[in-house]
Formats: C-alpha cells, structure tokens, sequence
C-alpha cells in the first residue's frame, strides 16, 4: 500500500469549513489570513531583532533586516501555498525566519565583534554562511529518504532540544535587557524585571481563558500590553523610525558578502535538522487539510516543502536576512477556525510583503524595549526545547537511546557553558566543536551510528 495516495481514514478527518482548494470570498479570506497573522508577526520578526540587538547592528540596519523578514516570509508563504513547479507544498502553510539559528549566530557573531571585527563585515559573514547552509537544505529535499535514515527522531530530538536549552541563556539576557543593559548598567534593574516578568506572567494567563483565538494570540496580546507599560515608563525608543524612508526598496548584499567556517558548521548541521523538522510540520498540515499523509502525493509535497524552505533561506541571505522554515503555529489555527484553503495562504503573504515594505512597522517593533521582548521569547524558546521533548516521547527510550541522550546533551551543554575547554585543539576542530549545538548534534548522529540498535 506504500505506493499509493492514502487519504486520512474518514473518521480522522477535519470537518472543514474550506478545503484545501475552496475559494473563500475576499472578505472571508481576509479575516482567516488576519488570524493567521496575529499568531506568526512576533516569531517572524523576533530572531532578526534578537540577533540585532545581540551584535549592536544599528538602528537603520536592524529595521531593514526586519522589513526584509516580513518580505521574504511572505514569498516564502506564497511558494508553499501556491506550488509554482516543483518548489511548494500546495498547502496553507506559512513560512517564517527560523529560531533554530539564533544561538550559533549570536554566539559565534558576538566573537567576532569581541575580536574586534567590524559588526558590517560580521553580517556580511553571517549572510554568506546563509547562503551557503541553504544549497544543503535544497539537495536534502531531493534525497530525503537516505537523510531520514541518517538523521532519526532520536537525532532531531536531541537537537532541538540542545537548541532551546542553548537559546534559554539568551532569553534570560533579554529579559534583565539585553547586552546594552549589561553595559550601560541597568541590567535586570526593576523596571527591566517588572517589564518582562509582566510579559511573561500575561502569557500564563491568556493560555489559561477558554476563548480559542485569545490562546492563538497570547503572545501577541501579552506584547501589545507589554509595550504600552514601556510607554507609560519611559522606555519605547522610536530612533529606529527617524531616518526610515516610505517604502522599504530591497536591496541584495546590502553588507557584501563574506564567509566563516566557525558560523557555517553548526548551521550546517541545524540546516539538516530544520529539513527534518519541515517534514513533520508539513505532514501534520496535509492531516489537518484531509490530504495524504504517505504515498507519492504526500512525498510530492514534502519534497516541494523543504525545496521552499532552502530556497528561500538562499533569498534571505542576498536580502539580509536570516534562514526561514515552515512554521507549526498555522496548524492550530486551521484547527481552530476550519479554514485549510490554500488560497487564504495568498492573502498572508500579500499582507506579509505589503508590512515588510512599509519600513514604519519595522520601526514600530523595534521600539519595544528588549525587557519586554524577553518576557515573551523566554516562552518561544522554552517551547522550542519542549519541541524536542516531544519528539524524543515518541521514540522508545531504552537503555542504548538514554546513553545517545546523555552523553550528546552533556557534551553539548557542556561546550556551550565551558567554551575554554577547546581553546587548546587545533583551529579547524575549534570551528567543528565551538557550538553547543553542532557538538551534541555530532555526537548524536555518530554514537547513532556505531551504537546498533537491538532488533525485537
């Protein structure tokens, strides 16, 4: 049966209010494409200024490189959901700037600048690397049977969880305030602390109403409120919106471009893993649209989706950008209101360049105080490595998957606390080992290999 289309059995499907190729009216459309928005603005734009503010990239800068999120996230989107050849899933899948590169870009960028490279030729750097990781995303999606072999739930458990326990470090530091406030002195001071534990405390709370779409957009929700106190405190900084011109004109290799080996094996690595991933996430989407969730057509699409999701880092990278994937919230808001038009997928993205073209929205994120934004990214990040958890519960975790466990998450978390403990290797295994993240992800996928699984 494994070579033919199998449709999901009749009483596992959604009761749909339009299926994946009904044509909802404008208005309609508009409404489901606006919910889909208010779950995904925040984790879309959230890496880029993160990263930002991580490396000290200036005011003007930073709003680009945000605009340029929402711009690349929206073609993205419409590729998955249109299906222009071979690139796209054809289903209402959305597409966003990637958590899963945060930590090793933050870590080994912040290096950079600490040795005294400039923060332009850092971006330029990490731009480069981009570009490169996203050509193995692309031959991935063509041999996606041999990679699962390679890379099993064990190994993609292990690294997402290695990347939201790495993450956490970073979310604590956005909620005392970030690197400035360590600076400047303010770090974790009352205003910073009443500020994000506000965020992080409303979050708790909307998940706990009863009301569907106020748990969708707590996040969001919980922001707005967040930065209204920053405003009745003192500390929204519009400096962003000064100089900002009308209309954010694109522009490709705006920091040149460079290269780091340091910066492009982890990603590597976090590329392959972020492959993966999309195959689970687009998989449960063709479930929740009633299509087939094995045979050709299913392969089809998941080939078609992880195509998108490296060719579009690959667009990220000439726009100054960093690497998106498909994103998992939109399933639970096709749950939620029944709509898994494909067609809706067109309305968000329009509405996600149309945001990315209008550099004031941009400006208007980047005012909020990064105490705010720390309160909210503490829980984005903890569900990443919740996210793993999930994925290591579905596997049997016998005595050989415990040992792959503990010795890649010690060794992994062990390098990304004691970085020292390489300074005296030779450069080239420096770069292989200096994330956490790559560290733990090798030694996963090696002990995977030489340690055979008992047969039953």
């Amino acid at each position: 049966m494994s070579d033919l289309n199998q449709s999901p059995d009749p009483k596992d499907q959604l009761d749909l209010v339009y299926g994946l190729e009904d044509r909802p009216k404008p208005f309609v459309a508009f409404l489901a494409a606006f919910q889909h928005l208010l779950a995904i603005i925040v984790p879309i734009v959230t890496p880029g200024l993160l990263i930002c503010l991580a490396l000290g990239v200036s005011k003007e800068d930073t709003n680009m490189i945000l605009s340029m999120s929402l711009v690349i996230s929206g073609i993205a989107t419409f590729l998955q959901c249109k299906k222009v050849g071979s690139f796209g899933a054809g289903l209402l899948i959305v597409q966003g700037t990637s958590f899963n590169f945060i930590g090793p870009i933050i870590g080994i960028g912040s290096a950079m600048v600490a040795a005294g490279t400039p923060v332009e030729a850092v971006m330029a750097s990490i731009f480069g690397v981009v570009i490169a990781g996203a050509f193995i995303e692309m031959g991935v999606s063509q041999i996606l049977p041999w990679i699962k072999k390679l890379i099993t739930p064990l190994v993609t458990g292990i690294v997402v969880l290695l990347i939201g326990l790495t993450l956490i470090k970073e979310g604590l530091i956005s909620m005392g305030g970030g690197y400035q406030a360590m600076g400047d002195k303010t770090f974790a001071n009352a205003d910073n602390l009443i500020m994000s534990c506000t965020v992080l405390a409303l979050i708790i709370l909307l998940n706990r109403v009863r009301i569907t779409w106020v748990k969708s957009s707590a996040i969001l929700i919980a922001l707005v409120v967040g930065y209204i106190l920053a405003g009745f405190m003192g500390h929204l900084n519009f400096d962003g919106l000064k100089d900002a011109p009308l209309v954010q004109i694109p522009t490709p290799m705006h920091f040149g471009l460079s290269f780091s080996w340091s910066l492009f094996i982890p990603m590597a690595f976090i590329y392959l893993v972020t492959s993966l991933e999309a195959i689970g996430d687009i998989t449960a989407t063709s479930k929740l649209s009633n299509q087939p969730v094995n045979g050709p057509q299913w392969m089809q699409r998941i080939k078609g989706g992880v195509l998108v999701n490296g060719a579009n880092s690959f667009l990220a990278g000439i726009f100054n950008t960093f690497p998106s994937s498909v994103f998992a919230q939109n399933n639970g808001v096709i749950q939620l209101t029944g709509v898994a038009s494909r067609y809706v997928g067109i309305w968000i993205a329009a509405l996600l360049v149309i945001l990315g073209l209008l550099p004031a929205v941009a400006g208007v994120i980047q005012a909020v105080p990064q105490a705010v934004l720390g309160g909210a990214v503490m829980v984005m990040f903890g569900a990443v490595a919740a996210s793993g958890i999930n994925i290591l519960s579905g596997i049997q975790l016998d005595r050989r998957a415990l040992l792959i466990i503990a010795i890649s998450l010690a060794l992994g978390l062990g390098v990304a606390q004691v970085p020292q403990i390489l300074e005296h290797l030779p450069e080239l295994i420096r770069n292989i080992f200096s994330s956490g993240v790559a560290t733990g992800g090798i030694a996963a996928l090696v002990l995977n290999i030489i340690l055979p699984e008992v047969k039953k």
